[in-house]
């Protein structure tokens, strides 16, 4: 089974890593009733909600740019698989340059380090949003979860040290490829632009964590969400910017092929790859 998936942007090859994935139940859909899932799973000719973890690999101008690494050994068996990615894309972890954090969320970052604490990517500037930074290192955590999360996203950072910078706005990345905020699923949550030659691809972040729902109803809210209300229209704006303008897609969470094109269907949305 291939876990990677590749297109060019003009000059920059974009190339998405499938790290593992997991399946989801009905339970994390707060807004939506078990019906309406079932409803939605049986159109979209499958019989469970699943989801996939989503690292993304962005060369351009001698950089080669990891966005996001995966939940590392946190869901079991199904997913940790970031390396054997990697060395399927021709990618070595010091060949690594850059890494962005679309959000400090541990499916997202627990891949950057050891179970120890250790940096994976020796030679790797890090960047993330500022929002986000400032949230998860600063923020005062009542819920339990939630103080383990920032614990981890603390680890990660403290791992890396003085290499972690914070970007805002649309800031670049790497030349080529710019943050784009949008918030809601984590205050600083973010995806990235690729623009070359003409053509462009936009990475949705964690806008839509299961596909066969959120693109068929982008009403539909998962409960990650901190703020579920901003989340949704985010979701609304994004997807429907991204299917008017026909750019090239992809995100966090996107099944395998995971590089495609939105297309209306109804008052949703389908994802149409090849």
């Amino acid at each position: 089974m291939s876990r990677t998936s590749r297109i060019s942007v003009g000059s920059i090859e974009v190339i998405s890593l499938t790290d593992g994935g997991a399946e989801f139940g009905a339970e994390l859909f707060p807004n939506a009733t078990e019906d309406e899932l079932n409803a939605l799973i049986a159109a979209a000719g499958a019989e469970k909600i699943e989801t996939n973890f989503n690292a993304f690999i962005v060369r351009n101008a001698g950089r080669v740019l990891l966005v996001d690494a995966g939940p590392r050994d946190l869901f079991g068996p199904t997913a940790g698989f970031l390396s054997d990615a990697m060395a399927e894309a021709g990618v070595a972890p010091e060949d690594v340059t850059d890494i962005f954090f679309t959000h400090l969320h541990p499916d997202h970052i627990a891949g950057a380090i050891t179970a120890e604490g250790a940096a994976v990517f020796d030679k790797a500037e890090v960047k993330v949003s500022d929002i986000d930074h400032d949230f998860w290192k600063n923020g005062d955590f009542s819920d339990e979860t939630l103080q383990q999360w920032a614990g981890l996203a603390n680890m990660t950072l403290n791992a890396y040290g003085e290499r972690v910078s914070t970007i805002s706005g649309e800031a670049e990345i790497i030349p080529g490829v710019t943050m784009q905020m949008m918030p809601g699923h984590t205050p600083g949550h973010a995806g990235f632009r690729v623009d070359d030659g003409g053509q462009g691809f936009i990475h949705l972040g964690d806008m839509v964590h299961a596909e066969k729902i959120q693109l068929a109803n982008p009403e539909i809210s998962i409960a990650f969400d901190i703020d579920a209300d901003t989340a949704r229209a985010t979701r609304k704006a994004g997807l429907d910017m991204v299917a008017t303008d026909g750019l090239a897609c992809s995100g966090g969470h996107m099944l395998r092929p995971t590089l495609g094109r939105l297309e209306r269907s109804g008052d949703g949305y389908r994802f149409v790859t090849g």
